[in-house]
């Protein structure tokens, strides 16, 4: 009778064994590279497709990286990249998919025709005579030459998914689902800046994109300057009505003042949202601004003749935070 139960027990050793492993496949086995169907139906799903931008696209060749949710350049990086080629897209801007290209272990997903504008075969030919060349199909003036792309990459290879799932991968930067463009918009903000947004109400900190959506484009704009400052204010509504002065330094808002009715007068300078802490923009103080490190023709080791005298005595003061400038001594 033992024999028999250890002959039993010994046969479900293997069987259990292959149960337990199937319950818990290695992550490569979870799901098998995407096939060639799945490819072409995700090609036809997602080309044309509309949709709101969700982080900024810089322009130029290089666009935007996602893996496992997280999107690079990011921060000053990516705010450094703007600045220095401008915005392919901003957030909340609406954009088309137009092309999805499928590579080994990443898939390249272009918006606005991508950063190169591609041209038929026809548009290359033109036809000459006394007065020059001319081309015989001209250049389409609704194309959208911003275009950027994004690249999505994956561990080992891309794996099989279905439409919903890859639109969920894309997350971060595309919303699929948003059904305007202020609704894209708001669903990046901090709550504090929706709740201002939608009760129409402008906070010191805010930006250029933040005041629009909330009051609208401004009726009169003036630029003006204060001190050393370049400012903007926008203007909105007229007497006898309430008048609202929105002024901005850079692209953020510093300044809120508003003429009653009455005649009283209410200013707003406190910062009431802090959304602007990667961007280029210096915040204002009571100083100027000065670049960490100062540009110079002195060859290295030649000293400042503008600099101030160094302190050679026994008790040099500390300093608590060096600056990324100095130089030791």
């Amino acid at each position: 009778m033992k024999c028999r139960r250890m002959s039993t027990l010994l046969l479900l050793l293997p069987l259990c064994a292959s149960v337990a492993i199937a319950g818990n496949p290695s992550p490569d086995s979870q799901a098998p590279p995407i096939s060639k169907q799945t490819r072409l139906e995700l090609i036809h799903l997602l080309n044309a497709e509309l949709v709101y931008v969700k982080s900024p696209f810089p322009m130029g060749k290089d666009g935007l990286k996602l893996k496992d949710g997280v999107v690079s350049p990011s921060g000053p990086e990516l705010q450094q990249a703007i600045a220095m080629w401008g915005p392919a897209a901003k957030v909340g801007d609406p954009a088309r998919i137009t092309n999805v290209v499928f590579k080994p272990n990443w898939v390249r997903v272009e918006i606005n025709g991508g950063p190169v504008k591609k041209q038929k075969w026809y548009e290359h030919i033109s036809v000459g005579g006394m007065g020059g060349e001319t081309p015989i199909a001209p250049s389409d003036s609704n194309a959208n030459p911003r275009g950027s792309y994004v690249d999505v990459f994956f561990d080992q290879y891309v794996p099989e998914m279905t439409g919903e799932e890859f639109k969920e991968v894309l997350g971060p930067v595309l919303d699929f689902h948003a059904k305007s463009q202020l609704e894209a918009f708001l669903d990046t903000m901090p709550p504090k800046v929706k709740q201002a947004i939608q009760d129409h109400q402008v906070l010191v900190g805010m930006n250029h994109d933040m005041v629009t959506y909330a009051k609208g484009k401004p009726p009169k704009k003036v630029r003006e300057r204060e001190g050393e400052t370049d400012f903007e204010e926008w203007i909105y509504g007229d007497p006898p009505q309430d008048v609202l002065f929105v002024r901005f330094v850079g692209d953020e808002v510093v300044r809120l003042e508003t003429m009653k009715v009455s005649g009283e007068k209410l200013v707003k300078t406190d910062k009431e949202v802090d959304v602007l802490p990667n961007t280029n923009v210096a915040k204002q103080t009571d100083e100027p601004q000065r670049p960490k490190t100062v540009p110079t023709l002195r060859r290295p080791g030649e000293d400042n003749p503008d600099a101030p005298p160094q302190d050679r005595g026994p008790t040099p003061v500390p300093r608590s935070s060096p600056s990324p400038g100095d130089t030791p001594n």
